[in-house]
């Protein structure tokens, strides 16, 4: 069945269709049941499937985690809602001693099919802590996947194969585009793969790399390139772990100019890490210097300076500019 949503929506859409086909799935977090969720991405999941499977929580980030790896441990698969990215911090510690761990520690005996959902990024206006941007450094640990869709259809796909893998994927949701576009997808449980860069626009010009909420700057910016005759080949990473280096280079070796976009801090973040391998494996196939477009390497600012600090359009389309002239 078809349905026209947004991400949010695109998001509940898939925790439902997995809930219902697989009675092991349990949801569980902060307000996540009688109130649907502070974002209501689980709005109306507790009428349907009851208060055993969708539960809600003390305000315990630690407990969340950890309840949800001995869930996950012991057969069932927890999907836990962390509130805001920013609140991930006290769980930590869970995530990565122990969810990313079990199946080395015990030679795979154990598996962890464990999803941690959490809004994630600015653009509300929200105090610090609700608008974290701190991708790179789940990114960093062994054992997770970090998963960030961009689009309804990408959210509904690739939560499906987040909810059936069988080992921890934190996966991250831009809550600044949470309603901003409707998207007709078709609710018929196909998974994207976790993985695997998404190529949404062809160019041969200069490749834009970017995922979760900045891919709607890139886009505008691309479309007001090509008003230029600039041909602008646009990447969606939507995995920035396991991280897919080869659909990069590949665009890289063709095009000979990359700029990398996301909104987190610059220094440490996933964009210097593909900037590095782009440089150790196409270095000789390179035009011009990677340029990057990012956040500042400070606390996201309070309200209406978040638009200071976020990129945008106008940012991305300078960067491309000035590395296509150079010579």
């Amino acid at each position: 069945m078809k349905h026209n949503v947004c991400l949010l929506e695109a998001v509940n859409l898939a925790l439902a269709s997995e809930m219902r086909r697989d009675e092991e799935i349990i949801t569980l977090g902060e307000d996540i049941g009688v109130n649907g969720g502070v974002f209501r991405a689980t709005d109306n999941l507790r009428d349907e499937f009851g208060v055993k499977r969708v539960m809600d929580t003390p305000l315990a980030e630690t407990m969340i985690a950890g309840l949800s790896i001995g869930m996950a441990s012991q057969g069932l698969k927890p999907i836990a809602e962390i509130q805001f990215m920013g609140f991930i911090f006290p769980a930590l510690e869970q995530i990565i001693c122990h969810a990313a761990r079990i199946r080395n520690r015990t030679r795979g005996r154990l598996s962890c099919p464990l999803v941690i959902r959490a809004p994630f990024g600015g653009g509300i206006h929200a105090p610090e802590h609700h608008s974290e941007s701190t991708e790179a450094l789940l990114a960093h640990i062994p054992g997770l996947k970090v998963v960030i869709p961009s689009s309804p259809a990408r959210a509904y796909g690739l939560l499906l194969a987040a909810i059936r893998d069988p080992d921890p994927v934190i996966f991250l949701e831009p809550k600044r585009i949470y309603r901003s576009q409707q998207q007709e997808i078709d609710d018929n449980a196909i998974a994207l793969p976790i993985g695997r860069c998404f190529t949404l626009k062809e160019g041969s010009d200069i490749t834009l790399v970017s995922w979760g909420a900045m891919i709607s700057e890139t886009l505008a910016a691309a479309e007001a390139l090509a008003d230029s005759n600039i041909k602008c080949e646009v990447i969606d990473v939507a995995s920035v772990n396991p991280l897919d280096m080869e659909t990069i280079l590949s665009s890289v070796k063709k095009t000979g100019r990359l700029v990398i976009i996301h909104e987190a801090a610059r220094s440490g973040g996933v964009g210097a890490d593909i900037s590095a391998s782009v440089a150790e494996n196409a270095l000789l196939d390179l035009q011009a210097p990677i340029a990057r477009v990012t956040g500042y390497d400070t606390i996201m600012p309070y309200f209406r300076l978040e638009n200071h600090y976020l990129p945008n359009s106008q940012d991305i389309i300078d960067a491309v500019t000035q590395t296509m002239e150079f010579v």
